[in-house]
């Protein structure tokens, strides 16, 4: 009997009531049993860097203790791999102890896009960009399910601040969703299949997430062919009829027995039909097909050392003024209470009871032998005499070669549950690092922060920056390994790093109010932003320097079809250390077609090693998406004839090299009505040729000519028609429109609806 087979017996053999139970937790964590129809509890557990596994009882915001497990890098780091392959090795890592732990789902990876540098959350996010979110996430999945455990892609859609999260209601437009917030859950969907979708708390245009058939159903389902269950975040359900009516499948944690009652009362009482509730039932049985296994041991060794080889594959170098790599007999002033008391993960929900956690001042054990003299410079709850910790570390950094200052935001600062004020690190830090840049000969920041912090007040005065992010258990030990050199930096950086809050596109909507925000930067976001409007930044996204140098030649762009290309280069290695190094092609659609393009979108990345000396040939595919806008007339992915920039950067904002492609495209056939504007009938290829002369108006030439159609053109056909009154033949109107509607399909094209023909 196959899997399918059963879940159909199982259903059959279920009372409405078993059915309706099935749709709700059984608890925090696990979903119901009913033993004597052969059903088994699903247990699910919190990631997505880490298990937060709990015995008995439990929460859901990370406030009781869990069972030891391995804090990876979190998503803030992870992004900045951009490193699919890391990526996969740290989701498979998970899902083994995801086994050995008896769980099935595991609730990650989140890949919202940061919209603001504010949200709270944004650590437990991969980027600001869709294409990067989806390509670490898909690859995240494919590795943890590779091990049979489940995942649970978060939070769709539109989850992008903390503030009054569970009711607030996103206004955003249907082309920023199709292009901003839904292509990283698209490709996870379509590229992994993940056992669970997992729905957001807030609305989308006043319809709840969990509520939202045209996202849950018509999106997911029926445009992505979604096959998973769609649960509910944590308390996410106002309404369980109106949850399941809209495609939503397992509402979590359990309701005492609320929900169920509401959903049986609905279908006697014939406002959910049966069918859907059986639908939502069958899903929830299929998860048992996730987990389940022996559980076997965990090589927490193993992990540990895969924690540390992610977490320096994260690492970003800012800023390099010859300060580094560190040699193993510098004199170094160490200072910070970070290095001594790392900030290796956010709070809330993810939070994670790591097996080990190696500070940076342990770690040094490795790299010298020499003596380390430490000053905590200041006190992570900001609390006794900050003036003489300041004076202790500038004493400290006076007499040393090199002063490291280990500089962040402690967890008070940024948590799931609330949003930030402010980007800058606090006063008494940025403080510290001017006080020890007066005396001590060069100066290393590192940093450690889940959202972006900012860099002004201090960058001019010290000569390196390494971003660490939150590094997860082993980040002292990476951090070591790359300001000493036995690892060469990498990382990119996976968000803007503005100069001002001021200077962002979501400043001035973020985060709303009366519960309402309005994203009214449109597809502005990040980068797009700063790239289309020419404002300055501090790092743009894509930024990371290295200890080698990397030089591309040979940037060749062909077209492979009529709205598709091929880009091809060879990346060298012209310093005298092995590294990796991150292609990254962009494309600039500005001024093609009728709707608003941005400048730079990133299309297609890869990571390669190069060997010092060596050299490595790239080759990479733009498909249609690369090239597409989401036009909302159609409902469609529309590619606009014409030519198109494709871009090497060096980051988002620095080009390499460049190279322009011509594209076929679509060819555009709209139906014409008396309320299309004059300008869209003259243009109409079909209807605009045959229009003066099936008219043969007078009157109509002269408004068609270039300087009247400027003045006249918006104005809708019928108001012409009344203007020029008899002077139109009877019906001539309607036959032209009519022409729209017959136009048969060139030869070779493909089938597409009739508003849209292709060559």
């Amino acid at each position: 009997m196959t899997k399918a087979q059963n879940r159909r017996v199982e259903l059959s053999a279920l009372t409405m009531e078993q059915k309706a139970t099935l749709l709700s937790g059984r608890d925090i964590w696990s979903t119901h049993a009913i033993e004597d129809a052969g059903v088994r509890a699903v247990r699910l557990s919190d990631g997505p860097h880490g298990l937060r596994v709990q015995e008995e009882g439990g929460d859901h915001v990370g406030m009781q203790p869990s069972l030891p497990a391995t804090c990876f890098p979190p998503a803030v780091a992870l992004g900045s791999s951009w490193d699919p392959d890391i990526a996969e090795k740290v989701g498979e890592a998970l899902g083994w102890e995801a086994r050995s732990a008896g769980v099935d789902i595991v609730l990650g990876p989140g890949v919202n896009i940061k919209r603001s540098p504010l949200c709270g959350r944004n650590f437990e996010y991969l980027a600001e960009d869709p294409l990067l979110a989806g390509v670490l996430g898909t690859a995240y999945v494919n590795g943890l399910q590779s091990t049979g455990v489940g995942a649970s892609v978060k939070h769709f859609a539109a989850n992008n601040q903390e503030t009054d999260r569970m009711r607030v209601s996103a206004e955003v437009d249907e082309r920023t969703l199709r292009e901003i917030y839904f292509p990283a859950f698209e490709r996870v969907v379509t590229h992994a299949q993940p056992a669970t979708v997992m729905c957001a708390y807030n609305r989308i245009n006043g319809v709840y997430s969990s509520e939202n058939r045209w996202l849950l159903t018509d999106v997911l389902r029926g445009e992505w062919g979604f096959r998973g269950a769609v649960v509910s975040d944590w308390g996410a359900v106002h309404d369980p009829v109106a949850a399941v009516r809209a495609g939503l499948d397992l509402e979590m944690p359990a309701t005492g027995g609320r929900s169920v009652q509401q959903l049986m009362q609905a279908v006697e009482a014939g406002e959910l039909d049966e069918a859907d509730l059986n639908r939502s039932v069958e899903r929830v049985l299929a998860l048992a097909e996730h987990g389940g296994g022996a559980p076997g041991s965990v090589d927490h060794d193993g992990h540990h050392r895969l924690a540390r080889e992610a977490a320096a594959a994260s690492v970003v170098l800012l800023m390099n003024e010859s300060a580094l790599p560190l040699a193993a007999d510098t004199r170094v002033a160490v200072i910070g209470e970070f290095a001594r008391t790392p900030r290796f993960q956010g709070g809330g929900s993810s939070h994670v009871n790591p097996t080990r956690v190696d500070s940076f001042l342990e770690a040094l054990a490795e790299h010298t032998a020499s003596a380390v003299e430490f000053a905590p410079g200041f006190r992570l709850d900001e609390i006794g005499d900050e003036d003489s910790l300041r004076d202790e570390a500038v004493e400290l950094a006076r007499a040393s070669e090199v002063a490291l200052v280990f500089a962040g935001l402690s967890e008070a600062e940024e948590s799931e549950g609330f949003d930030r004020v402010t980007i800058d690190l606090p006063a008494a830090q940025i403080e510290l690092i001017r006080a020890v840049s007066a005396v001590a000969p060069k100066v290393v920041v590192v940093l450690s922060h889940g959202g972006l912090v900012s860099l002004e007040g201090w960058h001019d005065e010290v000569d390196a920056i390494v971003d660490g992010f939150l590094l997860g258990q082993a980040g002292g030990s990476a951090i070591a390994d790359i300001l000493y050199g036995v690892v060469n930096p990498s990382g990119k950086l996976a968000e803007t790093i503005p100069l001002r809050i001021e200077d962002t596109p979501a400043f001035g909507n973020f985060p709303g109010e009366q519960g309402h925000v309005v994203y009214g930067e449109r597809l502005h976001v990040g980068y797009r932003f700063y790239s289309t409007r020419g404002v300055p930044v501090r790092y743009p996204f894509g930024h990371g320097l290295s200890y080698t140098s990397f030089r591309a030649r040979d940037f060749e762009v062909v077209s492979t079809g009529d709205d598709e290309a091929r880009v091809r280069l060879v990346i060298e290695n012209i310093g005298d250390r092995d590294g990796a190094h991150v292609v990254q092609i962009y494309v600039d659609s500005s001024g093609r077609g009728e709707v608003q393009r941005p400048a730079r979108e990133l299309r297609a990345f890869t990571k390669v090693h190069v060997r010092a000396g060596g050299s490595v040939e790239v080759e990479l595919v733009l498909d249609r998406r690369a090239f597409a806008y989401w036009d909302v007339e159609l409902s469609d992915w529309v590619v606009t004839p014409g030519e198109y920039r494709v871009i090497l950067g060096r980051d988002a904002l620095t080009i390499e090299a460049e190279g322009a492609v011509a594209l076929v495209g679509d060819r555009i056939i709209r139906e014409l009505t008396l309320r299309s504007t004059l300008q869209e009938w003259y243009e109409h290829p079909i209807v605009g040729p045959a229009l003066l002369e099936t008219l043969q108006s007078e009157l109509l030439a002269a408004v068609v000519q270039p300087q009247a159609l400027r003045m006249l053109g918006s104005l809708p056909m019928q108001k012409i028609a009344n203007i020029l009154g008899l002077s139109i033949p009877g019906g001539a109107l309607d036959s032209l429109m009519a022409m729209t509607l017959t136009q048969e399909v060139p030869a070779g094209s493909s089938t597409r609806p009739r508003k849209l023909l292709r060559h």
